[in-house]
């Protein structure tokens, strides 16, 4: 029956559905660890902010929402302990936003989690299909979307 229902899906909604999964295993993995908190669209908010940190500015201009908006998500997460507010490096009015050591330990079993994911898929379907699949993703986006993309990666849901 499951089989059937996902023979019937067109490519958008496969590729949807295989984020959907990825997303909700990650963040279920990530609240097993303590960090319960953690929304995905602070997971991009942090892309952003590595290595160096960044200004409420970049971050409303890279999620693509207001600066209102990031200070509430900021304010959140300082509040959690994930990030902080500090003088900008090269400008004493401005502030910036940085990770703190726990922001950086989210972003640690972020990353091994996504690697674990990968390799479970990479089983099932074998490492040459896994590196063709990306390829023919990476070529097909860029293809499609030659001057178009955006260096931004947001949430989409």
């Amino acid at each position: 029956m499951k089989n059937q229902l996902l023979s019937d899906l067109d490519l958008t909604s496969l590729l949807s559905l295989s984020f959907s999964v990825s997303i909700n295993e990650l963040h279920d993995s990530l609240s097993e660890l303590g960090f319960e908190d953690i929304r995905p669209a602070h997971g991009f908010m942090f892309k952003r902010m590595i290595p160096d940190g960044a200004t409420g500015i970049e971050l409303a201009e890279y999620l693509g929402i207001s600066k209102q908006a990031v200070s509430k998500m900021v304010d959140y997460l300082e509040k959690s302990g994930y990030v902080m507010r500090q003088t900008h490096p090269t400008d004493k009015r401005g502030r910036i936003i940085v990770l703190t050591e726990r922001g950086w330990l989210v972003v640690k079993a972020k990353e091994e989690i996504l690697t674990n994911i990968e390799q479970r898929w990479i089983d099932n379907i074998g490492a040459e299909r896994m590196q063709m699949l990306k390829e023919d993703l990476k070529k097909l986006v860029d293809e499609e979307n030659e001057d178009k993309l955006s260096s931004r990666l947001r949430p989409v849901w």
